[in-house]
């Protein structure tokens, strides 16, 4: 190691030093679930029903998802109205929103006592459950229907300008657009879609825990939580865990080369857009545009209504978790941001490029598989309930690595190929460096990265509930409350987490814009 080390700069060796420790890390914890599976001889049917339902729910979610995606991202590319832009950045809202908080969002308008079912008691037709595989559907679709969009919408902004001015001098109506530019972007883009959106399906575990359950909606990320939390069967869990590796490995390695190139040619980046089609069209837009934005927003403003009131009357423990989240949450968000700070350093220079494979790494497991591993590696030497707090934040920090790293990574890059040769030259190193160079022209990209990583982890609800119920996070406190069928106080504890979740990201966001 300390050969490999010979010849690099200050920076490098950071980098180099933090990526082996990382991928000593999640190898070691991935190696421990692989040694602690045994084979997959253990698994019993019903352990593999929820293999095949994982695979067909993610495949059935990210399909939904990514076709009603293209309505809405076809509506916001061709029309400009009074807000647009709000709109666009409100898709990517869902993204840093806890999801326990929306899970009560999709209840307060779905469940049983929501506006839905209100509504179809009022005409005499049948109730909706929006517990088993159908809300875990619907909620998948709720949080990657604004996903779908943003990615198809850069699709369809990514079509040279030129083409459409093309079209329209050939004079080509709404279907042949539709035929020579739209589908062949399409097909372009939609595979890398769906494929994104499989993987976060493949992995999620709040949703299943709060609306899946049973037999017949039991996801392999549940599983391995019953298997932990109520049958303490750390070989059956680890199996489990070795199946949920082998599935994201294998959606991450379709996705490399999944994509069909458009072949639409470079253009000169002209402001110039078609004419919007009118008639049934213009009105087909709106209707599509407005339904979606509905979507997403009612669940919101639902549960902010029924719990805003309730704030000022919740429980003192729920403080105490609040207190607790937030402390955790910075941390995390410290230590995600010293660890790609130190990467991006290291890959500017582009002599190491394997660091950036090293802190891609944590895409490979789920949170839930890291903290099974960890907990059979430390489990030994500290007792559970002692290591539940720790573990959760530098899981937390190790999740939030990759959408750091894409964060920083090109604004590395730009900041040492402008100052890089001059600050050498002026022998700028050290604390120095980091103090008048390198914040002040990161601030932004850390600023975005630090704001992602806390509200991330505030609204974590994995690792968490594998170790500790006697010290819980606000997420957990949350999800007790829903279990205790006290309605009024989760909704308000839901605004709380949601409020403090968004304020975190604005506060480090806006700091980084404002340095």
């Amino acid at each position: 190691m300390a050969a490999g080390l010979r010849g690099l700069t200050a920076p490098e060796v950071g980098g180099a030093v933090a990526a082996a420790g990382l991928a000593l890390l999640v190898g070691g914890t991935l190696a421990a679930v692989a040694w602690a599976a045994q084979g997959l001889g253990g698994l019993g049917p019903w352990d593999w029903r929820a293999v095949w339902f994982t695979i067909w729910q993610a495949a059935l979610s990210a399909t939904l998802s990514a076709f009603c995606a293209i309505p809405v991202a076809r509506a916001l590319a061709r029309r400009r109205f009074p807000g647009r832009g709000i709109l666009v950045t409100l898709l990517g809202a869902p993204f840093i929103l806890p999801v326990i908080v929306a899970i009560m969002g999709l209840i307060a308008v779905f469940g049983r006592s929501g506006a839905v079912n209100d509504g179809l008691r009022l005409l005499g037709l049948p109730e909706i459950s929006i517990y088993g595989w159908q809300g875990v559907i619907l909620a998948h679709v709720f949080f990657n229907l604004p996903l779908s969009v943003r990615l198809i919408l850069q699709g369809w902004q990514a079509i040279p300008a030129e083409r459409f001015r093309l079209a329209e001098g050939l004079g080509f109506g709404p279907r042949d657009v539709a035929q020579h530019l739209e589908r062949p972007m399409l097909r372009a883009v939609l595979p890398g879609v769906w494929l994104a959106v499989f993987l976060v399906c493949l992995t999620s575990f709040t949703v299943a825990l709060a609306l899946g359950g049973g037999p017949r909606a039991t996801t392999v990320e549940l599983a391995i939580y019953q298997a932990f939390r109520f049958d303490f069967d750390l070989g059956r869990a680890a199996s489990l865990g070795l199946i949920q590796v082998v599935l994201c490995v294998a959606a991450m390695g379709l996705a490399r080369w999944i994509a069909i190139p458009a072949a639409f040619g470079a253009g000169l980046d002209a402001a110039h857009r078609p004419a919007a089609p009118g008639g049934w069209r213009r009105w087909s837009d709106a209707l599509v545009i407005t339904a979606a934005a509905g979507f997403l927003v009612w669940p919101m403003a639902a549960v902010t209504a029924r719990g805003l009131p309730r704030i000022p009357a919740l429980p003192p423990e729920v403080w105490e978790a609040t207190l607790r989240s937030v402390v955790m949450a910075l941390i995390s968000a410290l230590l995600a941001l010293i660890l790609s700070l130190l990467l991006a350093l290291s890959l500017a220079r582009g002599r190491l490029r394997w660091i950036e494979t090293a802190g891609m790494l944590p895409l490979i497991a789920s949170p839930l598989v890291l903290g099974t591993g960890l907990f059979i590696l430390l489990r030994p030497w500290i007792a559970p309930q002692a290591m539940a707090l720790p573990v959760t934040v530098g899981v937390n920090a190790i999740m939030a690595l990759p959408f750091g790293l894409r964060a920083l990574i090109p604004a590395a890059r730009t900041l040492h190929g402008d100052y890089g040769r001059l600050a050498d030259s002026l022998d700028l190193r050290g604390l120095a460096r980091l103090r008048l160079l390198t914040v002040p022209r990161l601030a932004r990209p850390l600023g975005f990265a630090g704001g992602l990583a806390a509200a991330l982890a505030m609204g974590d609800l994995g690792v968490i509930t594998l170790f500790a119920a006697d010290r819980p996070t606000l997420p957990l406190q949350l999800f007790q409350l829903m279990n205790s069928y006290r309605m009024d106080d989760a909704a308000a504890c839901a605004v709380l987490l949601m409020a403090i979740s968004f304020g975190l990201f604005w506060i480090f966001d806006k700091g980084g814009r404002l340095a």
